[in-house]
């Protein structure tokens, strides 16, 4: 096992058994179909996976620092790149004007060979020169204080060894069709496994189809999960019923645009995971019609004007948590099991 560096930390803690007391907090934040979720322990590390695009007038950068400030931070410790696409990366430079970064973490060179992505990764990297800088790798464990959060995919590798507690054989694997391999950037996606207490929290990126069969089939390497962030916003190039069925989460968070992601065929296999209780969305997807959206109270933007709310989830040791949507104010509290 390979712990990260734990770098300088300029954000209080609190001593362990008040921090005990605390909870961990979730902001899914809009940036319009692209991803930008914020982690905060009850020491107040924080974990900022994704920055959402670019070239929008600090649009969202603006709503990742309004987060943050919400949860009382003056800075992120740690910004996790899932991969070099426009929607994860491209609002790093925008970010970093915004607030204070402790450290960068991704999976290391571009394997993109784009204009646009080459063009993405070159402002990534000057936005970044001179911050610490950290290459995620399968089996790694970040350095945040009060959560456990390891590493389950990365450039293109997976795990080898299943998560303590998993590994056993997976039915759903069977009759799943194989897909094409996958050569952008979306196959190397960090995956993340994080573990609160009882709590199991899954965010695998944009991992597509072929990479996600290689941590669930023939056995299951990543267990169950309480809350899944749907892989590729919804699309169907990812989210097969063999890792989602596997992970059986209790809730399912789809951090979707009104013209992205939520595809009606993820939704089915999402929807039909056995034990779900909710899914919730940050869009209404405008494609898929009723048939393929959840109600109202559940979905953070209803409608195609840019308002930009976000979905927040507080979760505590013994694996209960609440999901709070600010537009309407409707909370849904999920106790223990």
């Amino acid at each position: 096992m390979r712990v990260l560096p734990l770098f300088a930390c300029a954000c209080l803690v609190a001593s362990s058994a008040l921090a005990a007391e605390k909870p961990l907090e979730i902001f899914f934040i809009d940036v319009e179909g692209g991803q930008a979720t914020l982690f905060v322990t009850p020491e107040r590390h924080s974990l900022l996976i994704d920055t959402g695009w670019g070239y929008n007038a600090y649009r969202d950068a603006k709503r990742i620092a309004a987060a943050a400030k919400l949860a009382g931070l003056k800075r992120i410790d740690y910004v996790l790149v899932t991969h070099y696409h426009a929607d994860h990366v491209g609002g790093v430079p925008q970010l970093v004007a915004k607030m204070p970064v402790g450290a960068f973490i991704d999976h290391g060179p571009n394997r993109e060979n784009s204009n646009s992505v080459n063009h993405l990764v070159s402002e990534y990297q000057t936005a970044i020169d001179g911050s610490p800088h950290i290459v995620a790798k399968p089996g790694d464990h970040l350095p945040l204080k009060g959560i456990d959060a390891e590493i389950v995919s990365a450039d293109g590798n997976v795990i080898g060894q299943p998560l303590s507690g998993a590994g056993q054989p997976n039915s759903f694997c069977a009759n799943v069709p194989q897909k094409d391999p996958d050569p952008t950037e979306n196959a190397r996606s960090v995956g993340t496994v994080l573990a609160f207490g009882r709590l199991r929290i899954v965010d695998l990126g944009d991992l597509t189809w072929r990479k996600e069969l290689e941590l669930v089939c023939p056995n299951n390497k990543l267990g169950h999960a309480d809350i899944f962030v749907v892989s590729h916003h919804g699309m169907d190039l990812s989210n097969s019923p063999a890792l989602v069925h596997a992970l059986a989460p209790r809730v399912a968070v789809f951090d979707n645009g009104t013209k992205k992601g939520a595809s009606a065929s993820a939704w089915d296999i999402v929807k039909s995971s056995p034990g779900l209780e909710d899914i919730w969305q940050l869009h209404f997807a405008d494609a898929n019609g009723q048939g393929h959206n959840v109600s109202d109270p559940f979905i953070a933007n209803v409608t195609e004007a840019d308002t930009g709310y976000y979905l927040k989830i507080t979760a505590h040791e013994d694996g209960s948590f609440e999901v709070f949507n600010p537009r309407n104010k409707f909370s849904k509290n999920y106790p223990a099991r």
